[in-house]
């Protein structure tokens, strides 16, 4: 995958996706949704809040959900950029751990093992399942142990499958509760119980995912937003 930032590889699951590879430029200021967890393949790579600040480098950082911030990863052979769903349980576990007050350094001493396991998946193994575990692995290490939500009702897989299929359409609570044989109410409540977030953002990360499928996959990027969903690239 090549854009005008730098060139690597697309992984995505329930949840979370990652961005691994080489920076060609540096990343103007910017926020989004997803909490974002970004390293180095060797400390360094630096982080600012404003384009007025000065650069801080760190070993590894984490960013809150819709926090401006510019990103420097030129100055490292290569990074990791991590983006997890704040509504998910690694995400509240993460906020409640490291996130109080802007951009955090992240502890070295969790980062030591499974840092390197990470791009060592990604050079020597290059599958997207291998590159995926040891992404997880990172994420679980940061969270102490914290498991993601695992769903095993299948009311719950049936309309998850229905939401992914039909992205590019007009989604309502009624629609897809009517695809699980549910009332919205019971729906909603299971949705959450099952998945550990609510219905509209699983929705908005799921079109988040697929936009940049649909980029790796060599699509525009107002193809891609409205492949996925979006009235427009902008949006």
């Amino acid at each position: 995958m090549s854009n005008g930032t730098g060139i690597g590889h697309f992984v995505s699951w329930d949840g979370g996706c990652l961005v691994v590879g080489r920076a060609k430029n540096i990343v103007p200021v910017h926020a989004h949704y997803a909490i974002q967890v970004a390293f180095g393949s060797q400390p360094g790579i630096r982080f600012r809040s404003t384009e007025r600040e000065a650069w801080t480098e760190y070993g590894g950082a984490i960013i809150p959900s819709r926090q401006p911030h510019s990103m420097d990863a030129t100055v490292v052979p290569f990074n990791v950029v991590v983006f997890i769903e704040p509504e998910t349980r690694e995400g509240r576990a993460l906020s409640e751990i490291y996130l109080r007050d802007g951009i955090a350094a992240l502890p070295d001493d969790k980062l030591a093992d499974v840092v390197p396991q990470l791009f060592s998946a990604w050079q020597e193994q290059r599958t997207a399942r291998a590159v995926t575990d040891a992404a997880q692995r990172v994420v679980h290490a940061l969270t102490g142990g914290v498991e993601p939500a695992v769903v095993s009702d299948q009311r719950i897989m049936r309309a998850i499958s229905y939401i992914k299929s039909h992205l590019d359409s007009e989604l309502t609570l009624e629609e897809i509760a009517g695809e699980a044989y549910l009332s919205p109410s019971r729906f909603r409540h299971l949705f959450v119980e099952e998945t550990g977030m609510a219905l509209r953002p699983y929705i908005l990360w799921r079109r988040f995912v697929r936009v940049w499928e649909l980029l790796t996959a060599g699509a525009s990027l107002s193809t891609a937003a409205h492949g996925a969903g979006f009235a427009d690239a902008a949006h």
